[in-house]
């Protein structure tokens, strides 16, 4: 459930408020960019990996970004403090309005920033995934560019609910695994971690890149590479991770059991909790000096 104080613009408003116009042809469209970061002890955990991600989906989509990266940091902040937020998340968005035939004539800028914030999620600690082709496009343009054109996601999760399965594994069109609609995936084998290169189409997720840095510190080699559904029906584990949930055990893939839970995710959800609790105490003791 959203909170009920929203930044929009240049306004922190009550979100009863804040308006968004049928005009913003970016809003109708689907023509905008957005990130989920996990808010621990009142800090925005990995902000500044969020926001150069942010950067490079803007320049692909060829959105303005008229605010700094510490500007938008104040406000998210902002946010934070007037929902009273100590552990959930938060949401940036940025959708473009000068496009298309469809707009109003009412003034509005060029892109609208957007910044809510949320509780965490609940979600199981062991899931189950369905399976989905042609769920990506890895030659796509807009591959691994984190769109507010969900609606791919959101109806392959819904299709998946209804046979009762968690989320949904997504292969692109050569049939390989990418990602899952809003998590990224991994398979341990034969004493290594294997998760899909970015050119399978899947996300460059925050989570991802910082697991691809610690997992190898602790002596757990992560190598990316194309991986087929067959690799993951065969793996020793199989984990999932996003902003919102960490780190979670897979127990079955579209009728295929998956050994669970597993040893190699709970090694990592230690070291990726290390990790977090490092950043944010750093963060809080600069923002104290």
């Amino acid at each position: 459930m959203i909170h009920q104080n929203v930044f929009h613009n240049d306004t922190l408003q009550p979100i009863e408020k804040a308006r968004l116009s049928p005009g913003q042809a970016g809003l109708i469209c689907g023509w905008g960019i957005f990130t989920t970061l996990r808010i621990s002890r009142g800090e925005a955990f990995a902000y500044e990996r969020h926001w150069r991600r942010l950067e490079k989906d803007a320049t692909v989509t060829r959105i303005p970004m008229p605010y700094t990266a510490a500007k938008v940091r104040v406000h998210l902040h902002e946010v934070i403090r007037a929902n009273k937020v100590t552990e959930g998340c938060a949401r940036i968005y940025f959708v473009y309005n000068s496009v298309g035939y469809w707009q109003s004539a009412e003034r509005h800028p060029q892109a609208d920033l957007i910044i809510y914030s949320a509780g965490l999620p609940e979600h199981r600690e062991v899931v189950r995934l369905a399976l989905r082709e042609q769920g990506r496009h890895a030659a796509s343009p807009m591959a691994g560019v984190k769109t507010i054109s969900w609606l791919n996601n959101v109806w392959a999760v819904a299709e998946a609910n209804k046979e009762g399965y968690d989320e949904v594994v997504m292969l692109n069109e050569r049939g390989e695994v990418a990602e899952c609609t809003s998590a990224n995936i991994f398979a341990v084998k034969n004493a290594k971690i294997l998760t899909p290169p970015l050119n399978s189409g899947c996300l460059e997720g925050v989570t991802r890149g910082i697991l691809m840095e610690i997992a190898p510190e602790a002596g757990l080699p992560v190598v990316e590479q194309a991986l087929r559904p067959e690799d993951l029906y065969s793996a020793e584990e199989v984990f999932i991770s996003s902003t919102n949930r960490n780190l979670v055990h897979v127990s079955e893939i579209a009728g295929h059991a998956i050994p669970a839970p597993g040893p190699v995710c709970d090694r990592l959800n230690q070291l990726f909790d290390a990790y977090v609790e490092e950043y944010v105490s750093r963060r809080l003791a600069s923002a104290a000096r």
